[in-house]
């Protein structure tokens, strides 16, 4: 598991590593975040792109529309990108960035399967998108950007792929209150997901010092993964970028 005081690029391979790993499936992807709530009834479904790695249904708030260019940050396996496919559309199409290798080949082979023909998946790092300026109308993340290690960065590239107007939907875990290390690292050990977790305050700061409007919680939901307050939370946080 990464520690804490690794440099950033020591955090990133041990990810990486992590992942293909799952994808692989040489290991299990740990703690599950969801409850009740997931994508199980909905339209392109597939069971083999559920790998339990997410803490929310972003999708379900993304409000998203025939014809949208949608992104995909921290795509996995391909669940999320799978569920928005047919929401928009023939004359849309969802974009899924990983930067584990193994994860895209999964993703890939997942579509292939079923035959979406408006999805891609490439392998990129969300702190420095392949994606070109103000092209896309909706980003989505499920439980990713907690493990990047330059939040500013990344929503910054978030900020910078969006169409003025552009939306965004993001569920992904913080912590609420002082910050115990001990917990931060017994959670690491188990969920693989606390290393590089913000504060709320701080992490919904950032995303308004970025020049995102209209930021809002519209899901929260205290975990419990080892202790009964151990101070970690999931939420759905949606955004736009103004004209």
């Amino acid at each position: 598991m990464a520690n804490l005081f690794e440099p950033e690029y020591s955090v990133k391979e041990t990810v990486r590593r992590k992942y293909d790993a799952i994808a692989k499936g040489e290991r299990e992807s740990g703690y599950c975040m969801l409850e009740d709530s997931d994508y199980g009834d909905q339209s392109g479904y597939q069971v083999d792109a559920d790998l339990g790695l997410g803490c929310g249904t972003p999708v379900d708030f993304a409000d998203l529309k025939l014809g949208e260019a949608v992104l995909d940050l921290g795509s996995g396996a391909g669940l999320d990108a799978m569920i928005a496919s047919p929401i928009v559309g023939d004359k849309g199409k969802v974009i899924g960035v990983d930067f584990a290798p193994e994860m895209i080949a999964k993703a890939r082979k997942n579509i292939a399967e079923i035959v979406l023909d408006n999805i891609s998946f490439i392998e990129g790092d969300i702190e420095q998108l392949p994606i070109e300026d103000s092209s896309i109308d909706v980003v989505i993340s499920n439980c990713t950007l907690n493990l990047v290690p330059d939040k500013a960065k990344a929503f910054s590239e978030v900020f910078r792929v969006l169409r003025p107007g552009g939306r965004f939907a993001i569920s992904d875990v913080v912590t609420v209150g002082p910050r115990n290390s001990l917990i931060i690292q017994e959670i690491e050990q188990i969920a693989g997901c606390a290393a590089g977790v913000a504060e709320m305050e701080v992490y919904l700061r950032l995303i308004s010092d970025i020049g995102f409007k209209r930021v809002r919680l519209v899901t929260m939901r205290m975990l419990k993964i080892v202790h009964e307050h151990d101070g970690f939370v999931s939420l759905t946080i949606c955004g736009k970028r103004p004209f």
